[in-house]
């Protein structure tokens, strides 16, 4: 168990923090000269930005080698891990021959949509109680028990013979998954130095691929088998992640701001000058970050009863807050991105009638899905959140229209020339479009979906908030896996025509209701969310002077200016 030193040492620790004086808004030379400007920059809040230059974190230290890979990577990312692995392995398994040998259920219909769907209904149960878990016993102790339930849910369905028993396993799974997703993400974003922050948050969701890519490869090997190992051994595989999570999470430190909010703020400070200082208690980012946690934070915020959501409802702060988690809850997994459960089923209607085939492409596009999702993560701390989403949600739309457009001139040929035969060429766009969409997806959401809700919800909300969008992203995802398999048996690619118009008014609420929140503290937007119109509050900027050398001279006054659309590309 980790440890920040002798309790002396600590108290040293706060006492400097607390006492250092306020950074110089102006460098100054040796000889005492004011540095010559350089440039006047746009800044979403220049006393971040200065107190960032001023820190210099350096990301090769050891310090900063173990915050993100022990942290980010090693363990909140598999934990993404647990629930993309689930995301890939069903749509594989249920095309496998010896699996439709004892479950003889299809690939489409009411009973596949219960075997889907029931991990949904089960991540829905336990979403209130993982954030008990997390408000209560620590980002560690979530993480740690949603790991336990996943493995028994495992045991479950990898030893089911019945329909039933299976169904079981699957709902447990979902259970266990939700208390492990409302911890990581949390942990995720709370650790992170603020200019790191969506790195950190839209990595941890690329986890989601971490799982599904291993999950698609291994049944592609394991359907060659030929028996019922060939879909037992990847439900057993899918306890490795969380065994990984359960043997590690102890060894980290816990979250600050966890630590701040039950009362050790030492402990806190001390994980702040280790992490986010370069081990110096005077650094300007420390004592930015532990003066707005001092006055952010309460003591006896809604994270000490367990009931209590009505913040996140009845403030017009909350429910700014609780917009921008229902939109992406719900937007991030009804844009036509749920078809990804079935792409089997998908590539047989295009024609990919064999199973090792379809299986393949399977591979092919969570492979290409993924690299979209790590190119926006190398990029989250810098791309604007709102242009993004509203620019990749308008080309999903397209993207999708170009897919269902081709699938129609697919389906008339069939019914004119007879089952299986029409102009390969059709088939191979229409493939094409459908990954093509996958890309854009997951540059648009895959990181954001992380990022969004995390970055919305302050910290004595923020695990009562995750769980509440994981409540809803499992009810929307239990539509899709519900709805989709009965869909796409009756009205096949006339399915996809959906999701056309409704990409597009997801476009337009992006437009009208989404708050950017790039480049500010989380305790930052608070300032955000209180003014009357927290869209337009979160487009203004401040203005820095730079030096030659990058150094700050003068900072403005928050919230000054706007920025037209070519600044807002280059503010932090």
């Amino acid at each position: 168990m980790s440890s920040h030193g002798s309790s002396d040492e600590k108290q040293a620790i706060s006492h400097s923090v607390e006492k250092a004086p306020a950074s110089p808004k102006v460098a100054l030379t040796s000889a005492g000269r004011a540095k010559k400007p350089k440039k006047e920059k746009v800044v979403h809040n220049a006393e971040l930005y200065a107190a960032i230059q001023e820190a210099n974190i350096n990301p090769y230290s050891k310090e900063s080698f173990k915050l993100y890979c022990q942290f980010s990577v090693l363990i909140a990312f598999c934990c993404a891990c647990a629930n993309g692995y689930d995301g890939s392995l069903m749509t594989s398994i249920i095309a496998m021959k010896s699996y439709q040998a004892v479950f003889p259920v299809g690939d489409t219909g009411p009973t596949v949509s219960a075997i889907f769907s029931l991990y949904t209904v089960g991540a829905m149960v336990g979403a209130p109680f993982a954030a008990v878990l997390s408000d209560r016993y620590g980002r560690r102790v979530g993480m740690f028990c949603g790991g336990v339930v996943i493995n028994i849910g495992m045991i479950v369905i990898s030893t089911a013979m019945t329909t039933p028993q299976f169904i079981v396993g699957r709902f447990i799974l979902g259970l266990g998954i939700a208390i492990m997703t409302v911890a990581a993400p949390a942990y995720a974003i709370e650790i992170a130095p603020p200019h790191w922050r969506g790195r950190f948050a839209g990595f941890y969701n690329c986890g989601w691929f971490g799982g599904a890519i291993p999950a698609a490869i291994i049944t592609f090997g394991t359907n060659y088998m030929g028996n019922n190992w060939s879909w037992r051994v990847p439900l057993i595989l899918q306890s490795a992640a969380c065994l990984l999570v359960m043997a590690s999470v102890w060894f980290l430190d816990e979250s600050p701001r966890f630590l701040m909010a039950n009362n050790r703020e030492e402990e806190a400070i001390a994980f702040l000058v280790k992490y986010h200082g370069n081990n110096d208690p005077n650094s300007a980012l420390v004592r930015l970050e532990v003066e707005e946690m001092r006055e952010g934070i309460k003591l006896d915020g809604i994270d000490k009863v367990w009931w209590d959501y009505r913040p996140l409802f009845l403030t017009h702060n909350g429910r700014w807050r609780m917009a921008q988690v229902l939109m992406i809850s719900i937007f991030g997994q009804f844009s036509g991105n749920g078809l990804g459960y079935f792409n089997t089923t998908i590539f047989r209607n295009l024609g990919i009638t064999e199973v090792p085939a379809q299986l393949g492409y399977n591979i092919l596009n969570q492979g290409i899905s993924a690299i979209g999702a790590l190119a926006a993560v190398s990029l989250t701390d810098k791309m604007p959140r709102r242009k993004v989403l509203i620019i990749g949600t308008t080309l999903c739309s397209f993207a999708l229209a170009a897919n269902s457009g081709l699938s129609a001139v697919i389906d008339k040929q069939q019914q004119e020339r007879g089952e299986g035969n029409f102009d390969l060429n059709y088939g191979k766009g229409a493939l094409a479009s459908y990954f093509l969409f996958n890309v854009i997806f997951s540059f648009t959401y895959t990181p954001l979906q992380g990022v969004i809700p995390t970055e919305a919800l302050e910290t004595t909300m923020r695990a009562k908030g995750l769980a509440a969008s994981g409540f809803i992203v499992n009810a929307v995802s239990f539509i899709n896996q519900f709805a989709t398999p009965i869909a796409l048996g009756n009205i096949g690619y006339k399915y996809i025509f959906v999701f056309v118009g409704w990409d597009l008014f997801e476009a337009l609420m992006w437009y009208f209701f989404c708050v950017e929140s790039q480049g500010r503290t989380l305790e930052q937007l608070e300032w955000v969310y209180d003014q009357p119109n927290p869209v337009k509050a979160s487009l203004k900027v401040d203005k820095v002077v730079l030096a030659d050398d990058g150094t700050v001279l003068e900072t403005a006054q928050r919230g000054v200016t706007n920025i037209d659309n070519n600044d807002r590309a280059d503010a932090i």
